[in-house]
């Protein structure tokens, strides 16, 4: 008989997600994903000023900070027919990189890698051991004996003074753990380094974009004027220091991050036949080098991989109106239609329905809806989204870094393309975009100073900022590559104000319930057939979600100051 694991919260993501899983014979028979998340900003969006939603919906999350607020401004540019100039394009691709990469290097090392180095193991290392292992994958400088030690020092006063803090609650000498003590104080070094790097990073967004968390974007262009003299403007001072920030990530992701996944992957070959889940694949495609909308331009290629097949790419058209379509079959939402149709986000409704269980219950009635999480679909089709997505998409599209590097790295690991499918595959990629990403960033920078040489310092574009010049009705879209996938915002303006507003976020495709047809959305489907060597202690359910990243922070968790449960949203 199966024997029903609970994990909730998942915890060392952003947001609450429940995961339960029916174990039978120590394998994962069955799974449900359930946010435990109301998402709300669709109905704030409302009957404000399109101009002014970027700031709004960029509160979506502090850790992809930006990300909607960049997909937002998009989406009001396509519904208002604004173009913003070529050096606004490369500050958001800047702004864009520089979130990636911040958001892949604290995702690896601060909330996945403890799925995969065990820290307690670090204190049996020989420094010498680590040191020599750190000289042969990289050139990384920090590597000597006497480095190693210290951090190994570090450690042991953690445990002598019982203050482990960041690493208190791990599974440590769980069997699942294959690294030697060597290879996990390599892992705890780069781990307390990512911290540090990862502040360096997000300067880039402070530069351009006056803070982070949550910079400042502008509905066509950016607000940051050019003018290479004046201190209070992007001048040659800040602009050189840009380019010591991208050397720097460059740097990291090169000779660290990317080194140190291939290292920590050759430890764990059966990871590469775990997790693979479904075989659909959805990008939007990003990171333009001539006009957002023009997608040759597009570092990053848009398409649909269906069932694996690498040679051909489908098209992915945001307007078809049978394509994306958003299901509540089995959310805690309902359509004026009825809880069975699919519709599409420019039409899409956002009014709660929970009629789940009163907190706190043992078990999710997966019989009945189960989350506040909404279930796309394409064409009918369940899809995975994400950095493997964008490989998968990128390496069927022909685009050569992708295959390049992907070819680079499975052979480095000695399995075949297959082996991308997995729980392992899922991280490689992670690590394989940040190497890809950091040297685009190069290429961004460099496409603005060309244009700023040539005398061209256009940031705003101000034809149709003023409302007088509106149509009466407009509508659009945003797409984005956000760091954990596609992205999409939906805006209806009438009367010069916002009268529908829809999100599309990429843990809602990976996330997700079941739809009508009973199909499985990635998480769910990736943790099938996966062993768990004690039910009390499911560190391999936590390796395969942690491998998409989850973020649940769509939405609004609402308590009273009791701690009860309140389902109701007030939107003010």
């Amino acid at each position: 008989m199966a024997k029903r694991i609970v994990v909730d919260p998942v915890t060392r993501i952003e947001g609450h997600l429940r995961i339960e899983a029916d174990v039978e014979n120590g394998i994962i028979k069955d799974a449900y994903s359930s946010g435990t998340m109301i998402r709300g900003l669709e109905l704030i969006a409302q009957g404000r000023d399109p101009r002014e939603v970027w700031a709004y919906v960029g509160r979506v999350c502090g850790v992809c900070t930006s990300i909607h607020s960049l997909c937002s401004v998009r989406a009001v540019e396509n519904a208002l027919g604004i173009v913003v100039p070529p050096n606004a394009e490369m500050v958001r691709n800047l702004m864009q990189a520089a979130l990636m990469e911040q958001d892949h290097v604290v995702h690896f090392y601060q909330l996945q890698a403890l799925d995969w180095v065990d820290v307690v193991s670090a204190l049996k290392a020989d420094p010498k051991e680590t040191s020599a292992i750190a000289q042969s994958i990289s050139p990384w400088p920090k590597s000597s004996v006497g480095y190693f030690a210290d951090i190994q020092k570090k450690i042991k006063n953690f445990m002598d003074t019982s203050q482990l803090g960041i690493f208190a609650n791990g599974y440590w000498g769980h069997p699942a753990y294959k690294l030697p003590p060597a290879v996990n104080l390599l892992g705890v070094a780069h781990y307390l380094e990512a911290l540090e790097v990862q502040k360096d990073i997000v300067k880039i967004q402070t530069i351009f974009g006056g803070k982070n968390p949550h910079p400042n974007f502008l509905v066509g262009g950016m607000a940051c004027a050019v003018n290479i003299n004046d201190p209070n403007a992007l001048n040659l001072e800040r602009l050189s220091y840009v380019a010591e920030i991208i050397e720097e990530t460059q740097q990291f992701a090169q000779q660290v991050y990317l080194p140190d996944v291939l290292a920590i992957a050759s430890y764990y070959p059966e990871w590469t036949k775990i997790g693979g889940g479904l075989r659909n694949y959805i990008s939007y495609g990003d990171f333009p080098m001539g006009n957002y909308g023009e997608l040759p331009t597009y570092k990053s290629p848009r398409g649909i991989v269906v069932d694996r097949d690498l040679s051909h790419v489908e098209p992915f058209d945001p307007t078809d109106m049978d394509g994306l379509q958003e299901f509540v079959n089995n959310s805690w939402y309902k359509y004026a239609e009825g809880k069975d149709v699919g519709l599409h986000p420019s039409v899409g409704e956002t009014v709660l329905d929970y009629t789940g269980p009163t907190p706190p219950y043992e078990y999710l009635d997966v019989d009945k809806p189960y989350s506040w999480i909404k279930t796309p679909r394409y064409k009918g089709m369940p899809m995975e989204t994400g950095p493997l997505a964008r490989f998968i998409v990128g390496y069927a599209s022909g685009y050569e870094p992708y295959k390049e590097l992907t070819d680079k790295c499975l052979a480095q690991l000695n399995v075949p393309l297959e082996a991308l499918y997995s729980t392992v595959g899922r991280t490689l990629a992670r690590a394989m975009e940040s190497s890809l990403v950091a040297d685009w960033m190069g290429d961004f920078y460099r496409q603005l100073l060309s244009n700023i040489k040539s005398g061209d310092y256009r940031m705003f574009n101000n034809t149709y900022w003023e409302p007088s010049t509106w149509p009466k009705k407009a509508q659009g879209y945003g797409l984005t590559e956000a760091p954990r996938g596609s992205l999409a915002h939906y805006v209806d303006i009438s009367d010069k104000k916002v009268s529908r507003y829809q999100m599309v976020v990429p843990t809602t495709w990976n996330g997700s319930p079941r739809d009508t047809k009973g199909q499985h959305s990635a998480f769910e489907a990736s943790l099938i057939g996966t062993p768990v060597f004690d039910p009390s202690v499911p560190l391999e359910i936590i390796r395969t979600i942690h491998s998409f990243d989850p973020c649940l922070a769509c939405a609004v968790h609402l308590y009273d100051e009791k701690g009860s449960f309140v389902h109701q949203l007030d939107c003010m």
